[in-house]
């Protein structure tokens, strides 16, 4: 074929430069481009993440030790019975330290999650490590435990309190004899408290004395009576001081709750009617011993407490109360009953109107062997 067939211009084959190979690909640099897209991304990703981990542990550092001098001194009181949270409040709103979070987690992380109670010594702005060293010492002052159930005599307080380290069971019943400490319930002619100190459990300093203590136990009653509204209690004809009188009554003599006002109202039935009370346990406080049965003998006993002689309420209470008593004597059952008696195993007793009905019931008692 001649050469001259071949327009001017147009090679058969396509030059060496122009190879494919040689264009370039268009899809390299834009991989390029993704890639450093990829790692903006993940560096962005990593300060979102460290940057709030790393300011939160800035943040527990500073607690863990804030640095600087240690502010004013503060004493603290843990409580029995407190846990982390309670003791981790009153160190933050004392401004011991500066978050109550930050004690709990150092806590769980320190593995010491209890403290004993007592009293303390911080100063303002200790920061975690120092506080929780101090709480691992042990505090300053200890506490003993007291504890008085309802229905205890003074004498039986009094016994309770001798037995702790230092105390003495004859100085607190002088205490209570020598009119330093009164009840606003106790009238201005009696100089006995009785009946006038409130029965729980206490934690008392190795600071306080026969006659603190005595003060604590009086001015509980008085906070709890206040509460109840004994002040205003003059219905059913006795005074506040009477009504407690009734309460401790009510208080020795029932065995369950349902029982409380159904006794209350044989109480002041049998006042009204000017009959004896006949209640047993004022004989046992008459005695001077709980202890045992009640014999014959002890009906004769020459006291103002012995109720099978003397007609009217004791001169006194001749226990100490619960608010459940207090308020069954405020606000008795209304009833006709003016007899009960022991009618099971449970504490349970039964009620009469008439002396026929209470001998029946007395009857079905001794069957059961409840009565000796």
């Amino acid at each position: 074929m001649s050469d001259d067939l071949i327009p001017e211009g147009h090679d058969l084959a396509p030059a060496a430069s122009a190879r494919p190979s040689d264009l370039g690909s268009p899809s390299m640099p834009r991989r390029r481009r993704r890639g450093g897209r990829v790692i903006t991304l993940l560096i962005v990703l990593a300060l979102v993440l460290l940057l709030p981990m790393a300011a939160a542990f800035g943040w527990y550092w500073m607690q863990v030790h804030p640095g600087g001098k240690a502010g004013a001194a503060r004493s603290i009181e843990v409580k029995e019975g407190w846990g982390v949270s309670d003791i981790g409040d009153a160190l933050a709103r004392n401004n011991i330290i500066g978050s109550s979070l930050a004690f709990r987690v150092y806590v769980a992380l320190d593995g010491k999650r209890t403290f004993s109670a007592g009293k303390y010594e911080f100063h303002q702005h200790m920061g975690l490590a120092d506080a929780v060293n101090v709480l691992r010492t042990g505090p300053t002052v200890t506490y003993g435990k007291l504890a008085l159930p309802p229905g205890l005599t003074i004498d039986e307080i009094a016994t309770r309190v001798g037995q702790q380290p230092g105390l003495s069971k004859d100085k607190f019943l002088a205490a209570a004899k020598s009119g330093q400490v009164r009840s606003v319930y106790e009238p201005a002619n009696i100089s006995n408290l009785e009946g006038l100190t409130w029965p729980d459990t206490y934690f008392i300093t190795e600071k306080e004395d026969e006659t603190a203590i005595l003060r604590r136990l009086v001015g509980a009653f008085d906070k709890n009576a206040n509460e109840l509204g004994l002040a205003g209690a003059t219905q059913n004809g006795v005074t506040p001081y009477q009504t407690i009188i009734v309460a401790s009554l009510i208080q020795t003599e029932a065995k369950l709750e349902d029982d409380r006002p159904l006794i209350a109202s044989v109480v002041y039935n049998r006042l009204r009617d000017k009959m004896p009370l006949q209640i047993d346990a004022t004989l046992l406080y008459a005695r001077g011993n709980k202890s045992g049965p009640i014999y014959n003998s002890d009906k004769q006993i020459d006291s103002p407490y012995n109720t099978y002689k003397v007609s009217g309420l004791p001169p006194t209470p001749i226990s100490t109360v619960t608010r459940a008593s207090l308020l069954a004597a405020m606000n008795p059952a209304t009833t006709a009953f003016k007899f009960y008696v022991l009618a099971d195993k449970n504490g349970k007793h039964a009620f009469a109107t008439t002396l026929a009905e209470h001998d029946k019931n007395v009857a079905e008692a001794r069957k059961k062997g409840l009565l000796g």
